[in-house]
């Protein structure tokens, strides 16, 4: 049973005729099939697909991004990869079944393959948590991590979170410092790394996974801060303002893309990636096997400048500093900050040892008198 959004009725109403018509047997009983009504109504249906999808708001995007139907990690984990070896635990506490990781199998290359999965019914989503990782989960990414960092192993991710999860339990074992360590140990790594967001990029939960090398949209997924939802309640006390939200957060890949906090967009059939999941699986594919084979050329030392420079160079343009391509201008003025700093602490001590001399100079002449 295929599923549509408030803006698809349309669709839906058309669709519904075409599967009748291609049913010969519908409730009229047997019939013959109208092959002329079938290719008029599916000409309507692709020009009607093209209108609603080339002029998505924000706010529609978000619902294409958290569509039902929308391909997820699992999907493409099991798709695109060959020999995958489930790992689980922290070594902590737990398993965290939000995410699924492992190694596996690329081109015949090894890969650690990390992806954040909702699920695809409810039991199954409610065994995922719906995608919000616990501290564990972050904590076993970042274990695996470090081992494919320690074998040279490239690291693929598949972002698709509403966030991290808020639970007290979650709280309780630390789940902003295992959001921060993630982040921390994403920056270090000296292997590839490529996060693909496949659906919702919400929040902290999922910039610990999309600090990489390369960060990667599908054209509908959406990438921010906050759920529009959230957004709206807090700004304008009203959870129904999410399109002035969405706006105002520029979340979808095309404003991300203007200002470099991603690098790449993955065209989406028409439709959204719903529509034909093989075709988004051959383009993601491809993107991987070309981003891999541009990592190939640089070493382990130039692909963690090179991350370290992209996430510098992010928003610089648009500030006080023009100078976007150099960060000598940024090293050389931390450099001079903190100088000054440590001149100031070293004239504190200066002025301790005078003024403690000064008194013992004056307790001495008091004592004399």
């Amino acid at each position: 049973m295929k599923n549509y959004l408030n803006f698809e009725l349309d669709i839906k109403d058309l669709e519904k005729e075409l599967d009748t018509l291609k049913d010969p047997y519908n409730n009229e009983g047997l019939s013959e099939v109208n092959t002329d009504k079938i290719s008029k109504i599916q000409i309507q249906i692709d020009e009607k697909l093209k209108q609603i999808y080339s002029n998505l708001n924000p706010w529609q995007k978000t619902l294409v991004a958290r569509h039902e139907d929308r391909p997820k990690s699992k999907f493409f984990i099991e798709n695109l990869f060959d020999d995958f070896i489930s790992m689980s635990g922290d070594r902590h506490y737990s398993e965290d079944k939000s995410v699924i990781t492992g190694f596996a199998k690329f081109n015949n290359l090894s890969v650690l393959v990390i992806g954040q999965e909702k699920g695809e019914d409810l039991d199954s989503r409610i065994e995922r948590n719906f995608g919000m990782m616990r501290p564990e989960g972050y904590r076993k990414s970042i274990r695996l991590m470090k081992i494919a960092d320690k074998f040279n192993i490239p690291i693929i991710i598949f972002v698709d979170t509403p966030g991290a999860y808020p639970g007290v339990g979650a709280e309780e074992r630390g789940q902003a410092e295992a959001i921060a360590k993630s982040i921390e140990c994403s920056m270090e790594l000296k292997v590839p790394t490529i996060s693909f967001i496949i659906g919702e990029g919400g929040s902290g939960g999922a910039i610990a996974l999309a600090s990489s090398s390369k960060v990667i949209m599908l054209e509908n997924a959406i990438y921010s801060v906050i759920s529009p939802e959230g957004c709206a309640t807090i700004l304008w006390r009203d959870p129904k303002k999410t399109l002035e939200a969405a706006t105002a957060m520029k979340l979808s890949s095309n404003d991300l893309l203007k200002l470099n906090v991603i690098d790449e967009i993955i065209e989406e059939p028409l439709g959204g990636a719903h529509r034909d999941k093989k075709l988004i699986l051959q383009k993601v594919k491809s993107s991987i096997e070309k981003n891999l084979e541009e990592f190939s050329q640089f070493s382990r030392d130039e692909i963690y400048r090179k991350r370290k420079e992209k996430f510098l160079k992010i928003g610089r343009g648009k500030g006080f500093i023009t100078s976007s391509d150099s960060q000598e201008s940024l090293s050389i003025k931390t450099n001079l900050f903190f100088n000054f700093l440590n001149k100031i602490k070293r004239l504190k001590i200066y002025t301790y040892f005078i003024v403690i001399f000064l008194a013992l100079i004056i307790i001495f002449y008091l004592t004399k008198i």
